[in-house]
């Protein structure tokens, strides 16, 4: 891809506010039995060319960071992996890591009971449908909130609150929305979560390392922090080059820590072109989102990706969202910022962000500067 057409994508205008949010008409039922049987593709899952257009021909090359060394405090090896992610970060906001201490066994079971779930008959997953506004519950292809350019997709998502905070257990969630036969998975789900959370403070703590701060810093602002865990499922689709398992964008969270299983489908766009990240069942991908990168000022880049759907094979992957508490205030600390930098982004919360990614705004490759301009608008930023 030539720099005029990477200009294309990351400069193409950015949705306006509602747009393409759904008004309150019946939304279309994600059945891909029914879908697929229509004489054409439904044009509510059809991407714009200039999205489509450029495929992924190359693979992301870069090295894995391997975390062993942090389990065994050996100052040299941390060093190493903090340098590792500030390249990466600096570049486009994307690293694997691998020797994470997350037991394979709890990554496959959890995998196995997301399974289960997505292959209930859709009126019992109807039966936990996302609500309008909220996170968790079931979602298929977001077409009670879209109308266009719809992802070929169902996800299954709930909150987690970090440091075991009362009124969100993961287990009884579950419980209280499937019912006993999901007891097990509610259990699986709460160890993954746990898991996660152990995770993404390893890695906060090296991020800050990174960016020039104490390793404490980001660990105590995200300590009681809520996440989001979700389960994506990509049914096979026969027009799988019209498109999107996701459409191109940028997280609004922090950072997100992912797992894909072996059929593949994400791309990342560095180097002005769009690459793909061969899956490693023994790795976790990692990349930055809107909110970290207003915690850093702009050092360092939300990364920018996508996924592309299978035409023959399903295609899963486990997803945990991480933030810190919605009402902290998302600014970067006085130790990042010498006199004279400009701030690049005013205080926010994540309600605040999440008031607009949920009721005004769709998630793309410019979130966060449509959300300063509605901060501003709405007079929402803190003095």
């Amino acid at each position: 891809m030539d720099s005029s057409a990477s200009t294309l994508i990351l400069t193409a205008p950015s949705l306006s506010l509602k747009a393409n949010i759904r008004d309150k008409k019946e939304s279309l039922l994600f059945d891909t039995f029914l879908l697929e049987k229509q004489p054409n593709f439904p044009t509510q899952f059809l991407w714009p060319h200039e999205d489509l257009a450029f495929a992924c021909q190359d693979e992301l090359k870069d090295p894995p960071i391997d975390l062993s060394g942090y389990f065994k405090h050996d100052q040299e090896s941390i060093g190493f992996m903090a340098k590792q992610i500030r390249q990466a970060c600096l570049k486009h906001g994307f690293f694997h890591v691998v020797n994470h201490g997350v037991d394979g066994h709890l990554i496959r079971a959890t995998y196995e009971h997301m399974d289960a779930f997505f292959k209930l008959p859709l009126s019992k997953k109807l039966d936990v449908k996302r609500k309008e506004g909220r996170f968790c519950g079931y979602s298929g292809a977001h077409a009670d909130r879209y109308s266009t350019n719809l992802p070929w997709k169902e996800t299954f998502s709930f909150e987690y609150k970090h440091a075991n905070a009362p009124g969100c257990d993961v287990a009884n969630y579950i419980y209280s929305v499937l019912g006993k036969d999901f007891a097990e998975a509610g259990l699986v789900y709460q160890k993954y979560c746990e898991a996660m959370e152990n995770l993404s403070l390893i890695i906060l703590e090296l991020l800050a390392i990174s960016i020039g701060l104490e390793g404490y810093h980001y660990r105590d602002f995200f300590e009681d922090g809520n996440s989001i865990m979700r389960g994506n499922n990509y049914p096979p689709c026969k027009e799988a080059g019209l498109t999107f398992g996701t459409g191109p964008h940028s997280d609004p969270n922090s950072i997100t820590i992912l797992h894909q299983d072996q059929v593949g489908g994400l791309e990342i766009f560095a180097d002005n072109k769009w690459q793909t990240v061969r899956p490693r069942p023994d790795a976790f991908v990692v990349n930055i989102g809107d909110t970290f990168m207003a915690l850093c000022n702009g050092r360092y880049k939300s990364c920018l990706h996508r996924a592309v759907v299978n035409k023959e094979r399903a295609r899963r992957s486990l997803v945990f969202f991480v933030n810190p508490k919605e009402d902290k205030i998302v600014r970067p600390p006085k130790d990042l910022m010498p006199r004279d930098e400009p701030r690049q982004y005013p205080d926010f919360t994540c309600s605040d962000l999440r008031e607009f990614t949920q009721n005004h705004y769709r998630a793309d490759t410019t979130t966060l500067q449509n959300f300063v301009h509605w901060l501003h608008s709405n007079h929402k930023h803190h003095l």
